[in-house]
């Protein structure tokens, strides 16, 4: 599609409303919530008035065959020129999509992302090539919420599918590059991204061939981690070509010779826990050859089973005649590689240019409040800040907005059983505290530093001073490095 027709279609589907909230407010909530569970039934009765917008529900999100007269409607002067893309097909006087246009946003922007139909629907059998083009998932809206989001000058998303990070780094980067190794999947991002009216660097290759030479203030990947036997056919989508989890190994040890000087990498990744090695003493080797800082985050741990059987669900295996010949050989190879359970998390990079630097490895599988990028930025300042002080007792700390303390007894009791600090944002962490540690951190507003604050306690509490510095050290760098003092 020329760059003109795609500006047009953009236009159009905005003049149209086809927005997250507006198809959310035409379904009503439990025809929208029986969509993302693959039933299109209840869509169906709720887009039945023929308007515009239903028009483009019903042809793209239900897959249904629409009159060629309310497509015309709904798209004027651009049947023809999707159908030519490939967008489209026109059978006689009823149309259908061969793609699926699916709204797409954040808090200040809507968009559009272009991808493969949705397969699945209403229990019909989960058909996938190898070249799938997915579109958005779980990985990718993660991915989105982990990224950090301050204006950069260069921007790298690395395996850009349907082009979902594309499109939110292209509101904060002046220049974009994509890469993928499935062709199928840069024409979808392409316009994926000149429906934004966005221009964004399309490249084919694989890892960092592409960027070859190339250097970044910003790296998001969310690379095809799903480890499977070698022997079975492979969807592009999820699987690399690479044994075993190393595709994200090679992410991860490539990407130091591509960022700029403060630059991050953020992947979404998973790893394998392997003949007993602690997971985070392996994934402690892979960052020590970047020389870079890093926060790494393992966010869930699965046993072999459950991941077997949802990665064969996802392909559209569950009833086939092989099922548990695949089952069973899958389960054989991870026997053989001596893998014990399969894990996802986070895994974040920055050239901070230290000669130490600073590594963070931790399993963190509670729940996350908010878009995590700022806990991210929050994380690099206050490393920033442990890295360059000599003593933690000598700033001026302050803790942080989202902090509540909880108190917990018995009724009428003069002093509590347990304090408890609890964390708002990010990951929501929680630590018993006795009554100076919730003393000092309540006392620190940035105007005193936290020696003077202990002082301050010592004398209330008539306690000797320098023990309680020599005590609550160690406690002050434990509430920076968590993210409760900043």
């Amino acid at each position: 599609m020329t760059e003109r027709m795609c500006a047009l279609l953009g236009e159009r589907l905005d003049e149209v409303d086809f927005t997250v909230d507006a198809v959310q407010q035409l379904l009503g909530a439990s025809a929208h919530d029986a969509l993302l569970r693959n039933e299109t039934t209840p869509a169906r009765r709720a887009s039945a008035d023929g308007s515009p917008l239903a028009t483009l529900v019903r042809l793209f999100q239900l897959q249904v065959s629409v009159p060629r007269a309310d497509v015309e409607r709904a798209l004027p002067a651009l049947v023809d020129p999707m159908t030519a893309e490939g967008l489209l097909a026109v059978d006689g006087d009823e149309v259908r999509a061969c793609v699926d246009v699916r709204p797409y946003g954040d808090e200040g922007h809507d968009w559009w992302v272009v991808c493969d139909l949705t397969p699945g629907l209403d229990t019909a059998p989960i058909e996938v090539g190898p070249e799938h083009v997915l579109g958005i998932s779980e990985a990718s809206s993660s991915l989105a919420r982990l990224a950090v989001r301050t204006p950069v000058e260069t921007a790298l998303d690395l395996g850009t599918g349907c082009g979902v990070q594309a499109l939110h780094l292209a509101s904060h980067a002046r220049h974009v590059v994509a890469t993928d190794v499935n062709p199928r999947a840069l024409w979808a991002a392409r316009l994926t991204a000149g429906l934004a009216g966005f221009d964004v660097d399309v490249r084919e290759g694989s890892l960092y061939e592409p960027v070859a030479g190339e250097r970044f203030d910003l790296v998001v990947t969310n690379p095809p981690f799903v480890v499977s036997p070698p022997s079975r056919e492979r969807l592009v989508y999820r699987e690399s070509d690479l044994p075993g989890d190393d595709v994200v190994r090679r992410v991860v040890t490539g990407v130091a010779d591509h960022l700029n000087p403060g630059g991050w990498c953020q992947v979404l990744g998973s790893w394998m826990h392997v003949d007993g090695r602690p997971w985070d003493e392996r994934l402690s080797d892979w960052v020590a050859l970047t020389g870079l800082d890093a926060w790494v985050v393992q966010r869930e741990v699965v046993d072999l089973p459950t991941y077997v059987e949802m990665w064969l669900a996802d392909a559209g295996l569950r009833h086939s005649a092989d099922y548990l010949r695949r089952y069973d050989e899958w389960l054989s190879w991870f026997d053989d590689q001596g893998v014990e359970a399969m894990a996802f998390g986070w895994v974040n990079l920055r050239a901070a240019g230290r000669e130490t630097p600073v590594v963070r490895l931790e399993t963190w599988q509670h729940d996350v409040e908010g878009p995590m990028g700022p806990a991210v930025l929050d994380w690099a300042e206050r490393s920033d800040a442990l890295a360059t002080r000599s003593d933690v007792l000598d700033v001026h700390w302050r803790k942080v907005e989202h902090l509540t303390q909880e108190t917990y007894g018995p009724a009428g009791a003069a002093d509590p059983e347990a304090i408890v600090l609890r964390l708002g944002a990010g990951p929501r962490r929680a630590r018993r505290a006795d009554t100076i540690e919730a003393g000092l951190v309540g006392a620190l507003d940035g105007d005193l530093s936290a020696g003077q604050v202990l002082d301050a306690l010592a004398t209330l509490l008539e306690r000797d001073a320098a023990e309680l510095r020599e005590t609550y050290r160690p406690v002050v760098q434990d509430l920076v490095a968590e993210g409760y003092l900043r």
